[in-house]
């Protein structure tokens, strides 16, 4: 076996990436210390009790610690413990890799505080996963945002930092807040986006579009609105020379005209888009939403 002659030391909490869709996208890795483990710690235990029986690992009622967004301080003193005692620790969430956008970042952190050992056991992520898939080839690196707030207008502001931010982003939303969130990216333009749909499982959907074509795109299919979503704003082509040269010209602008015509103005002599030009200006003259 490919584990066999590996150091998998007690004392250490083992950081597993579970499959996001597809069983089949555990790692052999994983699956060695899922066996190994002395104590499972988890976002849900029903949860992944019924991810090892889909991999034929029982584990007894003892060795199971709930760890999730609501306890995660308190419930990391109690792992100290456990690795003080020698014990391998592997800490799960319920799909994904921990500490992205699921809970684990605080209990990493403190086990690392107490002088213990960390090991990651690296695995599926919905970021790594459609960034792969997606074209944009992330040069010059890329932001990841996680969820977008739920609230509207906190949203579209969000948005419209987007905008001015040149390099890819990916971020994650919900089935029912896809529709809202798909209204307030029209403002991006023609800017690309390539969204993902159930990654990795049987009704996957993987398509790149203008951003602001997202809402006819789910409304070509009533599906389309169903499952988990991981997006990427594709970063903008020979991006921030432009928009350097652009900011300039309109701070020259905001200095003489109100924000509309100085934005056009911009835009036409830059050929940077207008609506991040937009927002830009909204963050220098944040009072001239109106002007």
């Amino acid at each position: 076996m490919a584990c066999e002659g590996q150091a998998h030391p007690g004392g250490c909490l083992y950081v597993l990436a579970t499959p996001i869709g597809n069983l089949a996208d555990i790692s052999l890795r994983g699956l060695h210390l899922l066996q190994l483990a002395d104590v499972l710690a988890c976002e849900d235990t029903r949860h992944s009790q019924s991810l090892l029986r889909q991999y034929g690992v029982e584990k007894p009622g003892g060795s199971w610690l709930a760890v999730h967004q609501h306890n995660e301080a308190s419930a990391a003193a109690e792992v100290i413990v456990r690795l003080q005692q020698g014990l391998r620790v592997v800490y799960l969430s319920d799909a994904g890799t921990p500490g992205i956008s699921d809970p684990g970042a605080r209990l990493v952190a403190v086990v690392q505080q107490a002088g213990l050992r960390v090991m990651p056991l690296p695995g599926a992520s919905s970021i790594t996963t459609l960034m792969s898939v997606s074209g944009c080839t992330g040069e010059d690196g890329f932001v990841f945002i996680g969820f977008l707030p739920s609230k509207a207008t906190e949203r579209q502001h969000r948005v419209q930092t987007m905008a001015t931010e040149a390099r890819a982003q990916v971020f994650l939303e919900a089935p029912h807040r896809i529709e809202a969130v798909a209204k307030d990216l029209q403002v991006l333009g023609d800017r690309s986006l390539t969204v993902g749909r159930e990654l990795t499982k049987q009704f996957e959907e993987i398509a790149t579009l203008p951003a602001n074509s997202l809402t006819a795109w789910l409304n070509a299919s009533a599906q389309r609105s169903k499952g988990e979503f991981a997006l990427v704003l594709h970063a903008l082509a020979q991006h921030t020379d432009r928009m350097a040269d652009a900011e300039r010209v309109l701070d020259m602008l905001l200095a003489e005209l109100p924000v509309k015509t100085a934005v056009k103005l911009a835009a036409d002599i830059s050929g940077a888009p207008r609506n991040a030009l937009y927002a830009l200006a909204l963050q220098k003259k944040p009072s001239a939403d109106n002007d």
